[in-house]
């Protein structure tokens, strides 16, 4: 794990001199633990060159036998690493090596989804013969790949978010560069490489950071990307689509503000273990992460004691630990960030139910807040932080109203014993999707995954990232024979 792994970079499938190179720390150690350089404007040229003269080469797209097997290899390679590969990303993403090994297996389960969508995928053909008009015809319908995609990542899952983007990018027959968050880019790199080993020619899946933002901006809102897969923040996500090309498809993935409302017979014997996951786990660092938690005023306390409790008891630390279950935030302005919104939620009246401080090595304590005030930033905006807020209502609507009153939706959650109260809250929160009884954060893999509002466009998930990467071209075929 001391060794300092150099990544070069490697554009249209040979090594490029570059005279921009970028450190990966650790952010629990500040230790560096791998380099790699960094493309200009000429290198992200030749990129989409090269993956723009593949896609229209069309005698030399990849036949979906050998896409099928070169998924298939990757797979037995990423089993083969598989514990390499997860200390690697917990140790550069800061995620416990507990949940950096369930994230590992959710990566190579995402790339086999890939491989049972390419098996299984069909179009369903469009009558004709019904009217004059289409007498003596017939259709048929295939599957082809969109073009040329370009896909921008986050730190916080290094590995499944990497397979959710190139998984289907490779499967589906599209030339792929991806740019991976800087935090977490060798991750991406050793992903990468594998599909390479695994047969994937190296120009059909090219991996760039770049020196600047503008250089980023050229690999993005080029004329030649056909889709842009991108997932990462708002402000930067909304900016980007507003400079995509004509014809440009995308889809996009913020945060949320995640609401849950437990109702008066809630069962907390099974509601406070996972809202303490879905809150604390990676330190809060999650899209869909429980925030904002409404409980009926008769079992508000007790929810935010137990809640407190259970932040108590979390191990936070060392994420290469395997008894860590809190490990650090990405960075220290992250750290300062989050600290400075919980004592303004203070300051403006929020009761510190434990926590609130900081701890070495960027790590902060999981932290739990009653009743802050609505216009507080911890009550307004996505703290992607370990902690989490308890408002007391007497009301359930005015509950969802609260819910419901900022400008991201994404994923809910309700927890109660009453099929009648579960499912009149399911169906007036604004919500992709609600959960009953379970946290807000929860996820498999070939669900759809889909930010509303200000949270996102598009639907993700594997197989929907393959149907947006795709395009349904149809064959007429008339002739005198066809009845």
């Amino acid at each position: 794990m001391n060794d300092i792994q150099h990544f070069p970079l490697k554009v249209a499938g040979s090594i490029k001199p570059s005279d921009s190179k970028h450190e990966i720390t650790s952010p629990y150690t500040g230790q560096v633990i791998g380099t790699a350089d960094k493309a200009n404007e000429h290198d992200i040229e030749e990129a989409l060159a090269t993956a723009d003269a593949l896609y229209r080469d069309r005698s030399n797209w990849l036949p979906t036998s050998q896409r099928i097997a070169i998924l298939e290899r990757a797979i037995t390679l990423m089993e083969e690493q598989f514990d390499e590969l997860a200390r690697n990303s917990a140790n550069e993403g800061g995620k416990p090596l507990i949940d950096s090994k369930v994230e590992m297996a959710r990566c190579i389960d995402s790339i086999r989804i890939c491989v049972d969508e390419l098996r299984t995928q069909t179009c369903k053909p469009v009558p004709m013969g019904i009217n004059g008009a289409s007498e003596h015809r017939m259709t048929m319908l295939k599957k082809e790949p969109i073009g040329v995609v370009v896909a921008v990542s986050a730190f916080n899952h290094p590995l499944n978010l990497i397979a959710h983007q190139i998984g289907p990018a490779i499967a589906t027959g599209c030339p792929v560069i991806i740019k991976p968050a800087e935090d977490t880019a060798l991750s991406c790199f050793r992903l990468v490489d594998i599909f390479h080993q695994a047969g994937l020619p190296e120009t059909w899946c090219q991996a760039v950071l770049t020196e600047n933002h503008q250089v980023a901006e050229q690999l993005v809102t080029d004329p030649r990307v056909s889709f842009f897969s991108f997932i990462g923040s708002a402000r930067v996500g909304w900016y980007l689509r507003s400079k995509l090309s004509p014809g440009t498809r995308c889809a996009l993935e913020h945060g949320g503000v995640a609401p849950v409302i437990v109702t008066e017979d809630a069962n907390l014997e099974t509601a406070i273990p996972a809202l303490s996951k879905g809150a604390f786990y990676h330190a809060g660092q999650v899209c869909v992460s429980v925030q904002r938690v409404f409980v009926h005023e008769s079992i508000a306390r007790e929810v935010a004691d137990k809640l407190s409790k259970a932040a108590k008891n979390l191990v936070v630390g060392d994420p290469l630990s395997d008894q860590t279950e809190v490990g650090p935030l990405i960075r220290a302005s992250e750290l300062e960030r989050v600290s400075s919104w919980v004592q303004e939620a203070v300051d403006m009246g929020a009761e510190l139910s434990f926590g609130g401080y900081s701890l070495p090595n960027n790590c902060y304590v999981p932290t739990v807040l009653f009743n802050p005030s609505m216009e507080s930033k911890v009550s307004t905006s996505e703290i992607f932080g370990p902690v989490v807020c308890i408002y007391p209502y007497s009301d359930v609507d005015q509950a969802i109203e609260q819910a419901n009153s900022l400008d991201v939706s994404f994923q809910a959650s309700v927890y109660s014993q009453n099929i009648d109260s579960a499912m009149y809250i399911s169906a007036r929160l604004a919500a992709s999707a609600v959960m009953v009884n379970e946290h807000t954060a929860f996820r498999v893999d070939w669900m759809p995954f889909a930010g509303l509002k200000s949270s996102g466009l598009g639907t993700g998930g594997v197989p929907y990232t393959m149907e947006d990467m795709q395009i349904e071209k149809m064959i007429v075929i008339t002739s005198k024979g066809i009845q």
